[in-house]
């Protein structure tokens, strides 16, 4: 890969590592020491993190004190060298948001959380993305800024969209997206669930195990999701 190419790809490898990751490694600071803690992560439609947190947590009370953070999405797990897996660290800010709509998005990308999300010790929280730093393999590392790893197109629509997208998915196609799972990316079980729809592709759930489709090129319009999922289910049965 040419320098060239390199620098055109990383954000949408970046992204791409970010939406498989369900957990990451937060970084606050304690004092001014580095604390480090394992947390549940989501990411609103343009790849901005979510994170749902305790106002016990140390990890709450060290933002408190300094809302800068870095968070770690480890791609490294199906790698038999680890260190020759894609990994990317962000830098950022963190500050609560109240948002209905996100926070459905984060209890639906993980379901457990939704016993606890309306305690009043619980907020919902945004990074602000200011870097990232890719390890994409051996040889492929680069920074990337914030701006050019979100996505920027205007995705309010399927923003919009997207509850009645699930809602319909997941009563009236079951099959299809059993399929997707099955056909698409080699899962063995049945029961699948989509839980979230971006312009890069659905997530999917089955009991505890996740599983990202990608689509083959990106969507901001309902309708063009629409087009994208049928596209799918068509490759899934043949």
């Amino acid at each position: 890969m040419s320098d060239r190419e390199s620098n055109r790809d990383a954000p949408a490898l970046g992204r791409r590592l970010m939406r498989r990751c369900e957990r990451g490694a937060l970084a606050t600071s304690f004092l001014g020491r580095p604390y480090v803690s394992l947390v549940l992560v989501a990411l609103d439609l343009d790849a901005t993190p979510l994170l749902l947190l305790s106002d016990l947590a140390q990890h709450s009370r060290n933002i408190a004190c300094d809302p800068r953070v870095s968070l770690l999405f480890d791609g490294t797990e199906d790698h038999t060298d680890r260190l020759d897996g894609p990994r990317l660290t962000l830098l950022g800010q963190v500050a609560t948001v109240s948002d209905a709509r996100l926070l459905a998005r984060f209890t639906a990308r993980h379901p457990s959380s939704s016993a606890y999300a309306g305690f009043a010790d619980f907020r919902l929280y945004r990074i602000a993305v200011e870097r990232a730093h890719l390890v994409a393999g051996f040889g492929r590392i680069q920074w990337i800024d914030g701006a050019d790893l979100l996505l920027s197109a205007d995705v309010a629509e399927l923003a919009e969209a997207e509850p009645a997208i699930l809602v319909h998915m997941n009563e009236d196609h079951r099959a299809e997206i059993n399929r997707y799972a099955q056909r698409l990316l080699g899962r063995t079980q049945t029961g699948w669930r989509m839980t979230g729809i971006d312009p890069e592709g659905v997530d999917l759930r089955c009991d505890g195990e996740a599983a990202r489709l990608d689509f083959p090129a990106p969507v901001v319009r309902a309708e063009q999701a629409r087009t994208a999922l049928v596209r799918l289910a068509e490759t899934a049965r043949r």
